[in-house]
């Protein structure tokens, strides 16, 4: 009876030692010696299968009348998808329309799978569709299964059905609310660090109408491991949001698949991830040569053109004028990788400033958003003379005006992962010529953006959804902007430099 009781005791001291640990009264053991982790690359959800799954909404045309989506599976002999508008009760399958899709294979560092896309056409604009997408069975039902369900299940493999609601037409200079969410580089430590913040970001705007991606997506473009984790933190938010992406450098990688056995690492180029234009199903309207990876869609009245500033500039300079010159919209958004004004230590981009600021200035551009510098930094409107040039950083230090009024583009830089960097110091004498007036580090960053006919706010949020910064542009019939500048007071202020 006594050692029954010992034991007892002993079982009790270790539950109440568990449940105090549970509880977090007692600290880690782990030890941890930096924020940004360094995690194996796990392997999450790495493995295909019949059954759809990594599905992607994304606007390849019209994103009033379509919308495109894509997924794998392990095998690719045939893939379809149906669509229907969506009903409060199940018989919308009834009305269910079936599109063929376009499958491909892709061969990654874990073995080769298929990689399929369809585009809904001919839908109705601002109205919430439901739809699926399926792949042909490689694996038969057993006879008992297939006597139970329909032909479709019968003979292919289902996603479950998912929301998604097509933009309002847009009508030339006439706006319908936009709002969406910008994130800077996941990159790194996506599935432990990042996953929190995209999910919070969607927690605080639901109803948004698409999500832009600024680079940097990953950290290896052709790492099927790391693509796993960004849509595992993404999950089923990227199948029901419209998805937008430009490529960072890190989406730029050596391709040791396709150089075959026998060719040296370093001897192999980095090129656009293989799958980026499998991956994603973005409008084909950029410049010769562009693989989805140089584009503009229309939302709404906002036009969002994205480069690939991972390229030669002047290979996207005749097309970004033709695309800025001739724009019916009343507002638009500029995205690339790589910043205008860098925020970071020894980062700079002079030739961007001298390719393509010019053009923003010119033809009116609003907000140009970017990332690459795993920090944050936020301008107000730049106004340049045309004819000044800015080259080099010294001309950036002496010759670079911020404005308080109307006057150029606002620039912003942020990160959404955890790999951060120190902030860029600017010489005491010319403090002034900062083109930042907010900026922050050790902090992970998404932006809510809305736009409105008259008006764009702006909002920068942490990962735990507190304001850091926020601005508002109104703008008047003539198209002339009014920016105002509402960065509150915050617990990360002491973070700016």
């Amino acid at each position: 009876m006594q050692n029954f009781l010992n034991i007892c005791c002993i079982l009790s001291l270790v539950c109440f030692s568990s449940s105090t640990f549970a509880q977090g009264q007692n600290k880690t053991t782990f030890g941890h010696k930096r924020s940004y982790e360094g995690m194996v690359v796990e392997p999450t959800l790495s493995v295909a299968t019949d059954v759809p799954d990594r599905i992607l909404a994304s606007w390849k045309g019209d994103p009033s009348t379509s919308f495109s989506v894509t997924w794998r599976t392990k095998s690719g002999a045939d893939a379809v998808a149906e669509v229907a508008i969506a009903d409060s009760g199940p018989k919308f399958v009834l009305n269910a329309k079936l599109f063929k899709g376009e499958t491909s294979p892709l061969k990654t560092n874990l073995g080769t799978v298929h990689m399929h896309a369809v585009t809904f056409k001919g839908l109705q604009p601002g109205t919430l569709y439901a739809y699926r997408v399926g792949s042909r069975r490689t694996t038969e039902l057993s006879k008992e299964d297939r006597s139970s369900v329909e032909t479709a299940t019968t003979d292919y493999a289902w996603s479950e059905w998912i929301h998604f609601r097509t933009a309002q037409k847009s009508q030339g200079k006439v706006v319908k609310p936009v709002r969406f969410v910008y994130v800077g580089d996941a990159q790194n430590d996506i599935k432990s660090h990042w996953s929190r913040l995209i999910r919070e970001s969607f927690r605080d705007a639901p109803r948004m109408t698409f999500m832009l991606h600024a680079g940097d997506l990953v950290n290896r473009g052709n790492n099927d491991h790391e693509w796993g984790e960004w849509f595992h933190a993404g999950s089923w938010i990227f199948s029901t949001i419209p998805q937008l992406a430009i490529p960072g450098n890190h989406e730029y990688d050596r391709d040791r698949i396709s150089a075959g056995a026998g060719v040296e690492y370093r001897d192999i180029p980095k090129t656009l991830s293989r799958r980026w234009s499998q991956r994603f199903e973005f409008p084909e309207n950029g410049p010769k040569g562009s693989t989805e990876n140089v584009y503009y869609v229309d939302v709404q009245g906002v036009r969002i053109i994205g480069l690939d500033s991972n390229l030669e500039p002047n290979t996207q300079t005749e097309w970004l004028e033709k695309v800025l010159k001739d724009n019916p919209n009343r507002w638009t958004i500029l995205t690339h990788h790589h910043p205008i004004y860098s925020s970071s230590k020894r980062r700079d981009n002079p030739e961007l400033r001298d390719t393509w600021q010019l053009l923003y200035q010119k033809y009116n551009v609003d907000l140009v958003l970017q990332g690459h510098d795993h920090s944050y930094g936020r301008s107000g409107p730049i106004d340049l003379q045309l004819s000044r040039k800015l080259v080099t950083e010294e001309n950036v230090a002496t010759g670079l005006r911020v404005a308080d009024q109307s006057g150029g583009p606002v620039y912003v830089v942020s990160v959404s992962g955890p790999k951060m960097y120190d902030l860029k110091q600017y010489p005491e004498e010319t403090l002034k010529s900062n083109p930042h007036r907010r900026r922050a580090k050790n902090t992970q960053l998404y932006q809510v953006i809305t736009i409105e006919q008259d008006r764009l706010i702006y909002q920068a949020k942490t990962a735990t959804g507190e304001l850091y910064d926020q601005f508002t542009i109104n703008k008047d019939k003539s198209g002339k902007n009014l920016f105002h500048d509402q960065a509150p007071s915050s617990k990360v202020t002491q973070k700016d430099n």
